[in-house]
C-alpha cells in the first residue's frame, strides 16, 4: 500500500497546487514504511499516526477534526486524481444549495467503470436481489454513468462534502470498522435533508484491490456490515436475516478469487519523452517508448509516466482503454524507484521496483 499512497499524494499534491487546501494522512498502524515515506517525501502533508487500527470510520472521524477547511474529501489511498479533479467538483459544488455529499466517475487500473461510482439505498429487498445475483437495483442504473444527476448513495473511496454537514450527521458511524460506512453515511446524509450528487465530467482511478482484497473475509465483513445498515434503518425482518446469513455462507465458500496479475502481456510500451533503461532492465520483454498513444495494442502493457503526461492525460488513456481487446497499465513516478498498476479490482496490484534515474 505504501507504493499506491505516494503515487496518490503525488496526484492530490498536482490538484492542489493553485489552492488553499491542506492534505491530512491518517495512518491505521501500517504495518509497513507509509508513515516514514509521507514524513520524507511530503514534509507539508499533516500526518497522523494511530497507535491501532480501530477502523476506517474511526480513522477518518479523526482526520476530520483536525481539518480547517470548509469542504472536506474522503480519499482512499489506492487512488490517483486529476489536475483539474477539484476544481471541478468545487465548481459544481457551488452552485447546489442543498449539496450532500458529491461523487465523480470512478474507474479501475484497466479503465473500467466501477459502477459502486453511484448506488441506490439498499432496501432489504434490492440487497436479497443483489445476494441472488441480480446487481443492476443495487447500483443507480437509472442515471447513465456519464450524465449528471442525483443519486442515493456514493463511494466511500471518494466523497466530497462540507465540513459542516459532516459534523452535522455525525461523521461515519464507527459501530463500522470497514465496509457499509459509506453507505450509513450516505443515507444519513439523505435523511437530513440533503441530497447526494454523481458527476462524471472527472475521472479518478480506483485500484480497489489494494485497500479491499476480495476473499472470504471481506465477504463475511461486508455482509456483517450490511446487517449493522440494516438493523440500524430497516425494521427487523427474520426472513432477510435468514436470507442474509444463506448469503455470507454461499458467498464465504463460493467467492471467486482475485485475477491475477496477467503474466499474458506481450510487450511494454513507455509512454513519456525519455526513455528509461533502469524499467528495461528489470523486464523480460521489451521496451518501446513513444511519446503518444495512436492505437493501443492488446495485451500490451503502457507504462504511463505521469511526469510528462500530467495525472489528468494519463487517467484519460487508461478510461479510453478497449474492453474487449484490454491493454494494461503502469504508472512511473519521477524518481520513484519503482513502477506500479493493477489489472484487477478483485486483487492486488503489482509493484515492481527499479533503479532512480
Amino acid at each position: 500500500m505504501r507504493h499506491f499512497l505516494e503515487l496518490c499524494l503525488r496526484s492530490v499534491e498536482a490538484a492542489v497546487v493553485n489552492m488553499d487546501a491542506e492534505i491530512i494522512v491518517v495512518d491505521n498502524n501500517s504495518p509497513d514504511d507509509s508513515c516514514q515515506m509521507v514524513k520524507e517525501l511530503f514534509p507539508k502533508v499533516k500526518l497522523i499516526e494511530n497507535k491501532s487500527n480501530d477502523g476506517f470510520s474511526k480513522g477518518n472521524n479523526i482526520g476530520v477534526k483536525q481539518a480547517n477547511g470548509d469542504y472536506l474529501c474522503i480519499l482512499n489511498p489506492d487512488t490517483v486524481v486529476a489536475e483539474d479533479t477539484f476544481e471541478i467538483l468545487l465548481k459544481f459544488a457551488e452552485t447546489k444549495t442543498d449539496l450532500g455529499i458529491l461523487g465523480c466517475k470512478l474507474i479501475d487500473g484497466k479503465g473500467q467503470f466501477l459502477p459502486e461510482s453511484k448506488r441506490n439505498v439498499p432496501t432489504p429487498m434490492v440487497s436479497i436481489k443483489k445476494i441472488l445475483g441480480f446487481s443492476k437495483p443495487y447500483y443507480a442504473s437509472q442515471l447513465n454513468e456519464n450524465n449528471i444527476g442525483k443519486v442515493p448513495i456514493l463511494v466511500g473511496a471518494f466523497m466530497l462534502l462540507k465540513k459542516s454537514v459532516y459534523v452535522e450527521v455525525g461523521g461515519f458511524d464507527e459501530d463500522y470498522f470497514m465496509y457499509g460506512e459509506d453507505l450509513d453515511l450516505s443515507y444519513k446524509v439523505l435523511k437530513a435533508g440533503y441530497q447526494n450528487y454523481y458527476n462524471p465530467k472527472t475521472s479518478v482511478i480506483h485500484f480497489k484491490g489494494e485497500s479491499t482484497l476480495k476473499d472470504k473475509t471481506y465477504a463475511k465483513r461486508f455482509n456483517g456490515s450490511m446487517q449493522l445498515f440494516f438493523e440500524k434503518h430497516f425494521k427487523a425482518n427474520w426472513l432477510f436475516n435468514i436470507l442474509i446469513w444463506i448469503g455470507i455462507k454461499i458467498v464465504s465458500i463460493f467467492f471467486p478469487k482475485g485475477e491475477a496479475y496477467s503474466n499474458q502481456v506481450k510487450g511494454y510500451v513507455l509512454i513519456s519523452n525519455e526513455f528509461n533503461q533502469n524499467i528495461q532492465d528489470v523486464l523480460s520483454k521489451n521496451v518501446v517508448a513513444q511519446e503518444t498513444v495512436d492505437n493501443y495494442i492488446p495485451k500490451f502493457e503502457y507504462i504511463l509516466d505521469t511526469h510528462f503526461l500530467g495525472f489528468k492525460k494519463a487517467i484519460d488513456l487508461v478510461a479510453s482503454n478497449n474492453q474487449k481487446q484490454p491493454s494494461y497499465f503502469k504508472f512511473l513516478l519521477k524518481n520513484a524507484g519503482f513502477i506500479l498498476g493493477s489489472n484487477s479490482s478483485k486483487s492486488r496490484g503489482e509493484v515492481i521496483c527499479i533503479k532512480n534515474n
